[in-house]
């Protein structure tokens, strides 16, 4: 069937049954990214087919680790450069039509990660067979890039499965399983991961018959006059949640949905042209540019054994608890360290009820909280492969725990503190191997937040930072190696955005003001709603820490709360009121007008402190820089972090508001050293190193 034709690529078969199989396997790469290339070999694949019309057609990758992870982004980012994305896009809709016009029946059997262009090659097939295994995930996560489905995405789910059940799914990017894409009609039947193969034949055989309400339910949202009652209720529910100024992508796809008609070459175009006018803006550059150094970051720790099988943590409180159960969760066998049971064992019923969130079935929570062991005696120490001091803020305290520690080790374990400010030269001077010591600094709440500052000193082992970062990448988190000074990186330069909020907060301005100013710009959380959820206990502990350091001075009526017990959320009571884990924020006076310069006052106090960090070298580069502070704060991701923001504004216009608001206010606002670093002088837009 394929005589004369050779493809990199793909691969093809046909059995007696006249069955052709199409096998993704993109050469000299570990992953199916979806390239021009690529594609350019499945159409002439399916013009073949067009012409042969066998009896069916499987679609399926020969990777293990899934079907395709998407477009390929490198190959977007230069057809973005040169203004080619329209015609590349079009390219893609084209094939993946002429796949879907094809005379015989088609079926994807997917495995592993399935995600935007994968998944919209799978669209285009006539039915869907997908492993019933927790590695499958299917998603449209364009939306994360500042883009929205462009290869039929946006025209064919929406007529799949319906409307309201389609739009959550590209206006949100979250994967869906194996088992919620059988529910909502994305694939046809699920197998066992061993029998897909065998199973998509017998789907191609006897075709899943879709169920009459799915179908009508299907037609009935897409119709025009569902779509204009419908799009409104989705704008407002969208609008609740992103601005549009900030993220335009979701409000561009609910347009093109709402404008596209019954004929598909229409959806289609309407979906080209939005997907080249989003790649234009900078929304679009900077979230692709955050993706390329998630990437950076993932890749640190490849390639090496961090030869860590057992993890020991000392402190059971909310941190050391939860990077324990953490550990866990990913594998690892871990010994939890306390003063007594009954500090350890809130400790693990959070881990209990972490497992039961994520692991379903009760076999898996089981078998991942056996290996989370309390350990009051800490015999474990002597066991473990890396020790985790995870204890209160106390210079003497942690250097007393040290040398109770380090005596047990045997060869080359790893000692690492999770401090969240204090500097790490001063933490070693007593270590009697100061070279397999180094921060490991955690951001609460550790199941969530991506980031681990892997924090170096002058006698850490480079060999050791090595394994530190492979550690960090095993257990799923995105590592920034950072300098021993006060704070690190992401605490100093929260904490002037912080200290200057609660200053404002004094000064009379209520705290909703400062909220929303907050959020305005983009940051994912208000200040006041940030130092309740942090603590104000933890504020104030990091406060007095690096006050001295930076400058600054702690607000006053910080310990007139922590002396009453109003310490935030963990109390119920703060700066706000707190119910059910939600703030009772006041209401304001709606005659009540905020100082003009309000939200320079927070956001450029930060901007100076990342400035001056790039100037005291804390991170290797600038690009390092943005994504810990991005990964660590959730600082506008949209904006593209700190430096980004200073070189799309530019650096000297933002040099003239810091001084005019010393002048004002005083010499906390003066540009500190850092602003005549080169990476600054870069104008636009400039997509990370390695990129």
């Amino acid at each position: 069937m394929f005589e004369g034709l050779r493809f990199n690529h793909w691969k093809t078969s046909l059995d007696d049954s006249g069955i052709v199989t199409l096998t993704l396997d993109r050469a000299n790469s570990s992953v199916n990214a979806i390239s021009r290339e690529v594609l350019d070999e499945l159409g002439q694949i399916v013009e073949r087919l067009a012409i042969e019309k066998p009896a069916g057609v499987i679609i399926h990758s020969a990777k293990s680790n899934g079907f395709a992870v998407g477009a390929d982004i490198k190959e977007f980012v230069e057809y973005a450069k040169h203004g080619t994305v329209q015609e590349n896009i079009e390219n893609g809709q084209r094939v993946f039509e002429a796949l879907a016009r094809l005379p015989c029946p088609t079926v994807a059997a997917v495995h592993g990660a399935c995600m935007g262009g994968g998944t919209e090659l799978i669209l285009a097939c006539s039915q869907r067979i997908a492993a019933d295994d927790d590695k499958t995930r299917i998603g449209l996560p364009e939306v994360m890039l500042g883009i929205h489905p462009g290869w039929g995405g946006s025209a064919r789910l929406p007529r799949l499965i319906g409307a309201p059940e389609a739009l959550p799914i590209m206006l949100t990017g979250k994967a869906l399983s194996a088992r919620r894409a059988k529910s909502l009609g994305v694939v046809d039947r699920l197998a066992r991961p061993e029998e897909l193969l065998p199973e998509a034949r017998a789907l191609l055989r006897h075709p899943h018959a879709r169920p009459f309400a799915q179908r009508a339910a299907a037609w009935a949202t897409n119709t025009w006059v569902a779509r204009q009652i419908l799009a409104p209720m989705v704008i407002k529910q969208t609008a609740a949640k992103v601005r549009k100024e900030h993220y335009p992508a979701p409000f561009a796809l609910i347009d093109v949905w709402k404008r596209g008609g019954s004929q598909i070459q229409q959806r289609l175009k309407l979906e080209a042209r939005s997907v080249s006018k989003l790649a234009d803006t900078p929304t679009a550059h900077n979230l692709i540019r955050i993706f390329f150094l998630q990437e950076r970051l993932k890749s640190q720790g490849s390639g090496i054994d961090a030869e860590i099988r057992h993890v020991h943590v000392v402190g059971a409180g909310v941190m050391g608890g939860d990077i324990a159960a953490w550990a866990a969760f990913k594998g690892f066998d871990v010994t939890l360290q306390d003063r007594e049971m009954k500090y350890i064992q809130p400790a693990l019923d959070r881990a209990r009820a972490l497992y039961e969130k994520k692991l379903k079935t009760p076999e898996k929570v089981e078998a991942t909280s056996r290996r989370l062991r309390p350990d009051v005696e800490g015999a474990g120490v002597a066991k473990a492969d890396l020790a985790i001091e995870a204890i209160f803020e106390n210079v003497q305290a942690k250097e007393a725990l040290y040398a109770t520690i380090e005596p047990q080790f045997q060869n080359q374990e790893i000692l690492a503190s999770n401090t969240s400010s204090i500097p790490l030269d001063e933490l070693r001077k007593g270590l009697k191997a100061p070279q397999r010591f180094l921060g490991l600094h955690f951001f609460n709440p550790v199941a969530q937040m991506p980031l681990v500052e892997v924090v170096r000193h002058d006698q850490l082992d480079p060999a050791i930072e090595k394994r530190a970062l492979a550690f960090c990448k095993a257990i799923g988190k995105l590592p920034v190696a950072v300098k021993g000074t006060p704070g690190f990186l992401v605490n100093r330069i929260l904490m002037p955005y912080l200290l200057e909020a609660l200053r404002l907060y004094n000064e009379g301005v209520p705290g909703p003001v400062l909220d929303k100013q907050a959020k305005r710009f983009g940051m994912p959380m208000g200040p006041i709603e940030l130092a309740d959820t942090v603590g104000l206990d933890v504020c104030a502990s990091v406060g007095k820490e690096l006050a001295p350091f930076l400058g600054l001075e702690l607000p006053p009526g910080l310990e007139d709360k922590l002396e009453a017990g109003k310490r935030g959320k963990k109390d119920g009571q703060g700066l706000y009121t707190w119910q059910d884990g939600k703030p009772q924020k006041p209401q304001v006076d709606p005659d009540y007008t905020p100082p003009p310069d309000l939200q320079e006052r927070m956001i450029l106090s930060m901007v100076n402190e990342a400035v001056a960090c790039l100037g005291d070298g804390v991170v290797d580069d600038a690009d390092l820089l943005d994504a810990g502070v991005i990964f660590g704060t959730g600082f506008a991701p949209f904006r593209g972090g700190p430096i980004q923001y200073v070189r799309s504004e530019g650096a000297e216009a933002i040099r003239q508001k810091l001084e005019s608001l010393a002048k004002r206010y005083g010499e906390r606002f003066t540009p500190k050293n850092g602003w005549d670093h080169p990476a600054l002088k870069q104008s636009g837009f400039e997509f990370p190193s390695g990129s």
